[in-house]
């Protein structure tokens, strides 16, 4: 077994987390405070090639594997990137666009992927409704084809990227009667009649990453935009992206960990109670020991799941596992640079104060804890 990342990739790597130091990070908390997207950062991560990472160069990609595209954006969130940026980028790259690239024809490929890859117009992802999250299978937006559209009706909920999308898959049902296999997903463009951003929302974290519930009225949606065949929306999305959501989108998690503990170990060496720098308490010390384990676990668990993707080999169980504990140990890791800043910690003035509130998130969206524990016991359980 072989652990070590070429010399391509440690360069690619360092690019990124000083692009992110550079360009994205000193702007993060007058955006946070905000509540805005940065536009100008987005520009700049598309004239980096960031978004469009994994894709074929022949649409507009750079042909990155999942592991490179895992680097990267493990990188962001080291070079202390935005949350909030990451989470659009994920949405955006991954589950606003693979399922174009796996599931799309080539008319559909090569008229949505280039504009994605030069961030030229923006995507994300429509699934969740306000009656069903966990419960996805359960969503009621409708689909129902009259001629050469689908009628859609419905409305959809938290959707990251809603109020800036210009493109947004969205899953509805074609065939109550035979649910999951019932649902089908769809290729929305903004500007189709009866498409509406009916509100946005004021999150707690990742404030930088505009949020919004999405209406669909009568929302006419050509035949030629469905993606797959009809039914084959909700199975065929999720085979598609849920490897990649659970574990390559959760990889700036892993970057921000880093960014976090070296707050913390600055801070410890410089913090002085009792005569001495904080460091020298074991109290502190021991934190910082643990927070470096779970550090490495996340990142090793995160790369294991990119590096089967790219073998090819399936990974359902591997993304749940990686889901599960690389978001609880960014969220334990969070809170306990604040417990090591004290009061600092709890105020506006240091960045661990924001990542406690963005790292909250990881834990709740795209599955939450509970469902992924669910999952990976019934794998292992199977029928009993």
């Amino acid at each position: 077994m072989d652990f070590e990342l070429t010399p391509e990739q440690k360069a690619f790597f360092n690019e990124v987390k000083e692009f992110a130091a550079r360009e994205i990070a000193p702007y993060t908390e007058e955006y946070d405070r905000r509540g805005e997207f940065y536009w100008e950062g987005w520009r700049k991560m598309a004239a980096m090639g960031l978004l469009g990472l994994p894709f074929p160069e022949e649409y507009g990609g750079s042909g990155a594997g999942a592991l490179d595209t895992a680097i990267a954006m493990d990188a962001f969130g080291a070079g202390g990137g935005d949350a909030g940026m990451s989470l659009s980028w994920g949405a955006h790259t991954i589950i606003g666009a693979i399922p174009i690239w796996v599931m799309g024809n080539e008319e559909q490929k090569r008229k949505y992927l280039p504009p994605i890859c030069s961030g030229e117009k923006i995507s994300c992802f429509a699934l969740t409704e306000p009656d069903a999250g966990s419960d996805a299978a359960s969503i009621r937006t409708t689909a129902v084809r009259q001629g050469d559209y689908y009628i859609l009706n419905g409305t959809k909920m938290f959707i990251t990227n809603g109020p800036i999308a210009d493109i947004c898959i969205v899953l509805a049902v074609t065939d109550k009667e035979k649910g999951g296999a019932g649902i089908s997903a769809f290729i929305v463009e903004k500007e189709f009649e009866g498409f509406e951003v009916s509100r946005e929302l004021d999150k707690m974290g990742n404030r930088t990453s505009p949020t919004a519930e999405l209406a669909f009225n009568d929302c006419k949606v050509p035949v030629e935009n469905r993606l797959g065949e009809e039914g084959e929306g909700f199975y065929g999305v999720g085979k598609a992206t849920l490897e990649w959501e659970r574990a390559i989108m959760v990889a700036p998690a892993v970057g921000g960990m880093e960014a976090n503990i070296n707050r913390c170990i600055q801070y410890a060496r410089e913090r002085k109670q009792f005569g001495k720098p904080i460091g020298k308490f074991q109290a502190v010390a021991f934190k910082i020991a643990e927070m470096k384990c779970l550090l490495d676990a996340a990142r090793l668990l995160v790369y294991r799941v990119a590096w089967m993707k790219d073998q090819g080999i399936p990974a359902m169980l591997e993304a749940c596992v990686c889901k599960l504990f690389v978001t609880e140990a960014a969220f334990r890791v969070a809170s306990e640079a604040v417990q090591i800043f004290g009061g600092y910690g709890y105020i506006r003035e240091y960045p661990v104060e924001r990542t406690l509130r963005d790292a909250k998130l990881g834990t709740i969206g795209a599955g939450t804890s509970e469902i992924q524990k669910l999952i990976i016991s019934r794998i292992l359980l199977g029928k009993l």
